[in-house]
């Protein structure tokens, strides 16, 4: 498996709508559904990749501190399920309700989320301002398996805690880095 990093969005593009099934309550879901008062974090993650997996508990965290501040969380896994049957629906649901996810857990079948919002790796991070511009996107903090740097979620915290606070989000972004998406 190769270590892919984020394509990096352009900062101020606005968030692409979309509408998928959620496969923890079992509803189709839309952008609107999941938007925050305050700015919306939308995750591109899948259940078997070992980036995401060294994630899981502080993504889990980070949504419980911040949800409460009026910002919305989506994950979304995009790999393609015939290749990687493992991040199929009924897995997905699975490893939300292992994890305790505070957030939907979206099933993006077509790819066409992916592709419209440039995803390239999982886990890659995006967070949108309360009017769906894009104000972050890339890492959630330096941890990777491995490297013995302790999980903190530091650079999406620093970028959820600039827009709580009505401060500029930095622009010295650094892209996400993990298991390249599962394109079919």
């Amino acid at each position: 498996m190769a270590l892919t990093a984020s394509t990096m969005l352009p900062l101020g593009t606005k968030a692409p709508g979309f509408t998928l099934l959620d496969t923890v309550s079992g509803d189709r879901l839309y952008y609107q559904d999941i938007k925050g008062e305050k700015g919306t974090v939308v995750m591109f993650i899948c259940n078997h990749c070992p980036y995401v997996i060294h994630v899981n508990e502080e993504i889990v965290r980070l949504a419980n501190d911040y949800r409460v501040t009026g910002f919305g969380f989506v994950a979304i896994s995009s790999n393609d399920v015939v290749a990687y049957p493992q991040d199929g629906p009924e897995q997905m649901y699975q490893i939300a309700d292992k994890n305790d996810y505070p957030f939907p857990y979206l099933y993006d079948e077509t790819q066409e989320v992916a592709k419209a919002y440039n995803a390239a790796c999982t886990p890659d991070f995006y967070l949108f301002d309360q009017e769906d511009q894009l104000v972050y996107r890339g890492q959630l903090d330096d941890s990777r398996p491995r490297n013995g740097i302790p999980l903190t979620g530091r650079s999406l915290r620093e970028a959820l805690d600039a827009l709580l606070g009505n401060k500029q989000v930095p622009g010295n972004q650094k892209p996400s880095m993990g298991c390249g998406m599962k394109w079919k």
